[in-house]
């Protein structure tokens, strides 16, 4: 028969030193549980609400969305009024899309370095450490923030040129090619997803937007202005590659400059934007 120390606390109850041997088998910690996870990932419709969220339901964003309305307000109210209203449907569609294409960009950009500059990126990679994941989730987001504000685009420019039409006496003029209106579109969604990959690029507000303005920018006047970077610039200059489709008619040279551009432009700083984003360091 086995002796069993035991060990007197002051105070206390003698306490047995082989008090783990001396349990029963059934009471033991099991090294593994066995069965399903108990949890599991965060739905990927989820991340996608919750960036969402985060691009409309914050003060600046509210704000951006609101001057976003006050110019286009402005701008359909002088073409309404200028030349006694007398515009196509594609040129109110233009003074429609123009303030979103220039905007809702910097929406995209705060969706992104808010993590950093608020702080929210430690609760956001804790919930989701699947940074990749949650990398997709904010470019479809605002990807989505741009069909949407498309739509609504469509619609105003509709309704700006039927006021026209009922109210101004006008001839109506609906013919629109379908390039333009994939130019219009086009020049949304890229310029949202290019500034989104900007935003992943420097996790800093400031420097994602001046860069995001005043890069392409100056690269324009660059290639309008130097003789020797204009060959250049019809290849990387996003600003002449899509004007063709505004025009409505693309060349298979044109198409090729415009796929150079937007790799340029959109796809690498989406690219490495991730790749940062999937690696940095979280505080």
């Amino acid at each position: 028969m086995t002796a069993t120390t035991t060990t007197q606390v002051p105070g206390g109850a003698p306490v047995s030193k082989n008090a783990e041997s001396a349990l029963p088998t059934h009471a033991k910690v099991p090294s593994r549980i066995a069965g399903p996870r108990p949890t599991t990932g965060v739905p990927f419709g989820r991340l996608v609400h919750v960036e969402l969220r985060k691009m409309l339901d914050t003060r600046a964003g509210r704000w951006l969305l609101i001057g976003i309305g006050a110019i286009i307000a402005i701008a359909l109210t002088i073409m309404f009024f200028n030349e006694g209203g007398q515009h196509a449907f594609g040129e109110y569609l233009q003074a429609t899309t123009m303030p979103m294409a220039l905007i809702l960009p910097v929406v995209g950009i705060l969706a992104v370095t808010s993590e950093w500059s608020q702080r929210t990126g430690l609760v956001t990679f804790g919930l989701e450490p699947r940074r990749i994941r949650v990398a997709w989730a904010k470019l479809l987001s605002a990807l989505f923030v741009g069909v949407c504000a498309f739509a609504l685009a469509l619609v105003l420019a509709a309704l700006a040129h039927q006021a026209a039409i009922t109210f101004r006496g006008i001839t109506g003029d609906w013919s629109t090619d379908a390039l333009v209106l994939l130019g219009a579109g086009g020049y949304v969604l890229l310029g949202i997803a290019q500034g989104v990959g900007f935003g992943m690029l420097f996790k800093n507000t400031p420097a994602a937007v001046v860069v995001f303005f005043v890069l392409p920018t100056a690269w324009s006047i660059l290639g309008s202005m130097v003789s020797w970077l204009s060959d250049a610039a019809t290849w990387l200059d996003m600003n002449q590659t899509m004007q063709p489709l505004f025009e409505g008619s693309l060349t298979g040279a044109q198409w090729a400059h415009l796929a150079t551009s937007v790799a340029v432009w959109v796809v690498a700083p989406l690219a490495v934007g991730i790749w940062r984003l999937t690696r940095a360091e979280v505080k």
